[in-house]
């Protein structure tokens, strides 16, 4: 297929917790370049990590994530497929916002071990990152927009829900594909006739390939999300957001988690022939 690539690279803090994971971005959007020949637009200026509450956070971020919105925007309006490399998935504040507004009917293929729709009255642990989806959906107000129906959300992969997130989920009728259940003829059951905005976060990987912020046991092989977008395909995906690969300090680790982000997307970005960036 003839199409642009956007890549867009997020340099900026977004409630980051460690270091790694803006490098594990930047890792990221190098091999992309390095195998795609998409080359990234980078996004924001690198802040040190904190453990701290989302109303510091959510400040702090601002900037990075209105000129992320900015453009993810245009990248949208140019009809280019957009991968959004970002450091946390807090990043998605400004992105999914303007997908629900260019594309109200689009599910959003949420692969990630954590629902993250929380709200800032739910959560125990006050982290940005855990309130994403929610925001989007006009759950709590994130001053970076809303307009995602719940209902065009299905997380998959999720397995670490908090009991108040999870009555939440329930409540606004968010399907939920438990890792068990994770299929290319469940997923496109799921998603209907839909286009879609898909979202990995590392960690809804099973521990060992991709290292995270935050591992949970029990997750999908890099295979199942291959096929999945492999079933879907350029024309059904119109973005992809890859968040929180925190990359190790020891290269041949780093190495070998980069080569297994590479063949998990390459089913679905190795079908697009780039003709401009």
């Amino acid at each position: 297929m003839t199409m642009s690539i956007k890549v867009i690279l997020s340099q900026g803090r977004a409630a980051d917790r460690s270091a790694m994971t803006l490098k594990g971005a930047a890792l990221t959007a190098q091999a992309l370049a390095d195998e795609f020949g998409a080359y990234p637009t980078t996004v924001g200026t690198p802040a040190p990590p904190a453990v701290d509450d989302w109303t510091d956070s959510l400040a702090q971020a601002r900037p990075t994530l209105l000129s992320i919105r900015n453009a993810v925007a245009k990248s949208i309006l140019n009809g280019e497929l957009t991968v959004l490399v970002a450091n946390t998935c807090s990043i998605s504040l400004a992105s999914l916002p303007i997908v629900a507004r260019e594309f109200p009917d689009a599910a959003l293929l949420w692969i990630d071990a954590h629902g993250d729709f929380n709200t800032p009255h739910t959560s125990a642990s006050g982290y940005l990152g855990g309130m994403v989806v929610a925001a989007a959906c006009g759950l709590w107000n994130s001053g970076h927009g809303s307009g995602l129906d719940p209902s065009n959300v299905i997380f998959v992969g999720a397995r670490d829900i908090d009991p108040a997130e999870q009555t939440l989920i329930d409540r606004f009728g968010v399907q939920v594909i438990a890792p068990a259940a994770v299929t290319p003829a469940a997923i496109l059951e799921a998603v209907g006739e839909r286009k879609v905005w898909v979202h990995i976060d590392w960690d809804v990987l099973e521990p060992g390939y991709v290292p995270a912020d935050y591992d949970v046991p029990g997750g999908l092989l890099p295979e199942q999300i291959g096929v999945i977008l492999q079933a879907l395909g350029p024309d059904r995906v119109l973005g992809l957001e890859l968040a929180e690969y925190q990359a190790p300090d020891d290269p041949q680790l780093s190495k070998m988690a980069l080569a297994t982000i590479i063949k998990t997307v390459s089913p679905l970005l190795g079908r697009v022939t780039v003709d401009s960036l």
